[in-house]
């Protein structure tokens, strides 16, 4: 968890804003570490986090999480943590065993044409029967409202799901965890190639970024200095509030630069800022 970045977020494991979707995204740079952030946050803040982890292993982020203070492997002992591994799932879809007892989240390899409703399902039955406050049937613990993470959502695009079932997905899923629970969804998409290129390409991440930028509250995009490589300083981070004042949107926008450390990060404001209706 980086402290900088709670406070230019106005956040903290004390108080955050419940029923937002926060949209992290990178282009030709690395957004990663705003999603260990964001973990960290939410399970210092005793929330109930699912970690869709599309694109690296359990051990991976349990290792980086253990930097910043926090221990996966307890927090999924508690019950407080659930993390489906993509990368063992998706195995267990294309190659199946007969004594395999997996869930059927991944489901869509096997047809990405049918879309993602088998990871959704999971992600709604899963949430929906554990809410956020709930006890524990062994009392031990009480959680706060529940988080879903996804890393990284655009991955879904090179496994043949098509953008629209992409968003059809995350629109669901900020129904069901946003408006109907009042819980938090956080989820990191990749573009290639320059901004604002036009090449036709109606299946791309592009469409995706474009999509998923107007469904949330919240985005934070991480991309490279345009100055180019800087030793002190690993590239700038653009972010962007939306909010409802009436029949208005206020939409506020304001850039840093920063620079991650093993156990944080640095956060630079250059002084720009605009603010739109």
């Amino acid at each position: 968890m980086y402290t900088e970045l709670n406070s230019i977020l106005n956040t903290s494991p004390d108080s955050f804003t419940q029923g937002e979707f926060v949209l992290l995204s990178d282009r030709k740079s690395d957004a990663s570490f705003l999603i260990h952030h964001f973990l960290s946050l939410y399970l210092r803040a005793r929330c109930k986090v699912w970690f869709l982890g599309l694109v690296q292993s359990f051990n991976h982020y349990s290792a980086i999480s253990q930097r910043l203070g926090v221990s996966l492997v307890q927090a999924k002992e508690k019950g407080q943590l659930v993390f489906l591994e993509g990368l063992n799932e998706s195995l267990s879809v294309l190659i199946p065993q007969e004594t395999d007892t997996r869930s059927q989240a991944m489901g869509f390899l096997s047809d990405p044409a049918v879309g993602l409703k088998s990871l959704y399902e999971f992600v709604r039955s899963s949430v929906t029967s554990s809410g956020g406050g709930e006890e524990e049937a062994d009392g031990a613990e009480e959680w706060g409202p529940p988080v879903l993470l996804v890393d990284d959502i655009s991955v879904l695009l090179s496994l043949g799901v098509s953008v629209g079932a992409v968003l059809d997905f995350s629109h669901y899923c900020r129904a069901t965890v946003c408006s109907q629970l009042q819980g938090n969804v956080v989820m990191l998409v990749r573009c290639d190639g320059e901004e604002e290129e036009d090449d036709g390409d109606d299946e791309g991440s592009e469409r995706l970024l474009k999509g998923l930028t107007h469904q949330c509250s919240l985005t934070l995009h991480v991309q490279g200095l345009p100055t180019g490589f800087c030793r002190d300083i690993h590239g700038q981070v653009e972010v962007c509030w939306r909010r409802r004042q009436g029949d208005w949107q206020y939409t506020q926008k304001k850039l840093f630069q920063y620079k991650v450390h093993d156990k944080g990060a640095s956060f630079f404001a250059p002084g720009t800022s605009s603010a739109v209706l």
